[in-house]
């Protein structure tokens, strides 16, 4: 009975280290990205994006909890305006800001998120010009700590968020595209 239970434990630990060494040696940085083409102009999108509350009308994370709680922080549009939200489990906790609203062809956010995890990420839209329209790309990038990447090890982040980018970057093309 003892040597089951050693050899059990031996077992936990080897998995378990098994596992951190396999997450150990994956990135410590992340990116997910997706782009689409809206049949609009850059002047008609980027206002969607600098302001938080229209930003809201189109965000994928905005209906994931139609009751969230937030609060909108500094001006209307623009680098300082900001929106601290707080929402079910699919929505967490945190806060974005835009840092950079400078360009008419890129949009810099900081988003800092307390739950479920905390993480502190940089969210870009960049438009260029197409023949058509306007070619509107979505990213976010940060640091990716131990914990997420074992997370990783079991979950498909890239599809998990993209799916999500993919979402918002359709509700924002019909919202360009109706206006």
């Amino acid at each position: 009975m003892i040597k089951l239970i050693a050899l059990s434990a031996i077992a936990v630990v080897a998995g378990v280290t098994v596992v951190l060494i396999a997450a150990a040696t994956r990135p410590d940085i992340f990116r997910v990205e997706r782009s689409t083409s809206i049949h609009a102009p850059a002047e008609r999108i980027l206002p969607l994006l600098t302001d938080l509350r229209r930003f809201n009308s189109w965000s994928p994370y905005a209906k994931k909890d139609p009751s969230m709680k937030g609060e909108y922080r500094g001006p209307a549009s623009g680098a300082g305006a900001a929106y601290h939200f707080e929402g079910n489990k699919d929505v967490g906790k945190g806060s974005i800001e835009i840092v950079d609203a400078s360009a008419a062809d890129k949009l810099t956010m900081k988003l800092d998120m307390i739950e479920p995890f905390e993480g502190h990420n940089i969210v870009e839209f960049r438009l260029a010009p197409q023949e058509d329209g306007t070619r509107v790309t979505w990213s976010m990038h940060g640091p990716s700590p131990l914990i997420a990447r074992v997370v990783g090890l079991f979950m498909n982040m890239d599809s998990m968020i993209g799916r999500d980018f993919e979402t918002g970057l359709g509700n924002l093309k019909a919202m360009a595209e109706r206006t």
